[in-house]
């Protein structure tokens, strides 16, 4: 990815004071309208943690989006910009009863579990609301992997679903997530066989599921080349055919990263370049932004953002890229070093690409006394 038309004007008319992000709306709709394309019988649940700017939500709301929140504030948040109740979805599994008695109030009728103990909450605080249990997968291929924090067994799923039902819930439909920045094609073939495994048990006792929430981990494109929505979509339809065959259920996916990833860029600047001893041939860059400033997925340096410079046809050297804070942990690419120009200085503008996603809501609100990244929309 490289930064829109929109986004370089931009920064050259108002020259912003950084870190900051740039956040281009017109790429925002044009991955909208790409999902739709690629999967037009399924909805679209934007994640609304990966970038909640209101701006974004309202754009969504008008192209006819639905949303996944995971709290009550999200959930405010999606009705404020023009959702209505029934689009969107409580979609964390780990809630207090008092914020899902605040969600049913608020119209929300769509949660999701993943334990007997989750159910029993929403049967009193979300009487007769639907609910879907999200089942575990093992995150192969997912440059950011999601742990055993979320979803059940298969199996226990079924025991879950069943005693929705006998608390007088609405048993709707499994849910699972193959890991963000899922980037192999056949990620959701074996989720989908566990899906349709407990559709079946449950229809033994009478329960008819009509849901698969088919989860999030479409990409965005760093530095490697990740395969297109169309293909992703073609991969998906594959595997409910062969699951399902003619019987495939409704269907939702919960898009974050890659609906707005691609679409920010982070305007950053060089702070010191440095050595650690005499004869050290690794320098140290430091950028005014890093860890604590929203760069929070480059944890054991999951993601590598490209990062662009106005001396990238100059001869490069690899180098530790670190942040700005009085941490030690506030160092981006260390245990693999990133090549950039040996004749990058102090002062010199940095573009950090594709951070439209987790950047923002990762940023720490004064943490050494930086404030939050400053975003702009365009």
């Amino acid at each position: 990815m490289a930064a829109s038309a929109r986004i370089k004007e931009f920064l050259r008319r108002e020259k912003p004071e950084g870190p900051c992000l740039i956040l281009d709306l017109k790429i925002v709709e044009d991955n909208f309208k790409a999902f739709e394309r690629a999967m037009p019988g399924t909805r679209i649940f934007y994640a609304v943690k990966a970038n909640p700017a209101p701006e974004i939500l309202s754009l969504l709301a008008r192209l006819g989006s639905c949303f996944d929140t995971a709290s009550v504030e999200e959930i405010k948040m999606a009705l404020a910009a023009g959702a209505t109740p029934d689009r969107i979805s409580f979609g964390n599994t780990i809630k207090k009863q008092r914020d899902i008695a605040t969600a049913h109030m608020l119209g929300i009728g769509l949660y999701a579990v993943d334990s007997v103990e989750e159910v029993e909450k929403v049967a009193i605080a979300a009487p007769g609301a639907k609910v879907f249990c999200r089942i575990l997968t093992d995150g192969a291929g997912a440059e950011w992997p999601l742990s055993r924090k979320f979803g059940c067994e298969p199996s226990m799923a079924i025991d879950v679903l069943l005693k929705a039902r006998s608390l007088g819930l609405q048993a709707y439909g499994i849910s699972f997530h193959v890991g963000s920045q899922q980037t192999r094609l056949g990620a959701w073939d074996t989720a989908l066989g566990e899906a349709k495994m407990v559709f079946d048990a449950l229809a033994n006792h009478g329960i008819v599921l009509q849901m698969v929430n088919l989860g999030g981990g479409f990409p965005t494109k760093y530095l490697k080349p990740v395969p297109g929505t169309k293909s992703y979509a073609n991969a998906i339809h594959d595997g409910l055919a062969k699951h399902f065959g003619n019987a495939i259920p409704e269907t939702i996916i919960e898009p974050g990263r890659g609906m707005v990833g691609n679409a920010g860029v982070i305007k950053s600047e060089v702070v010191l370049i440095s050595k650690k001893h005499a004869n050290d041939n690794l320098r140290w860059v430091f950028l005014d932004i890093g860890k604590f400033g929203g760069l929070a997925e480059t944890a054991d340096e999951a993601i590598r953002y490209p990062i662009v410079t106005t001396k990238d046809k100059d001869e490069k050297g690899f180098c530790v890229i670190a942040g700005p804070t009085c941490d030690s942990v506030d160092v981006l690419y260390e245990k693999n070093p990133y090549p950039l120009p040996l004749t990058l200085s102090v002062g010199d503008e940095v573009l950090i690409e594709a951070t439209g996603a987790y950047t923002t809501t990762y940023s720490s609100v004064a943490f050494n006394g930086f404030p939050p990244l400053r975003t702009y929309h365009i």
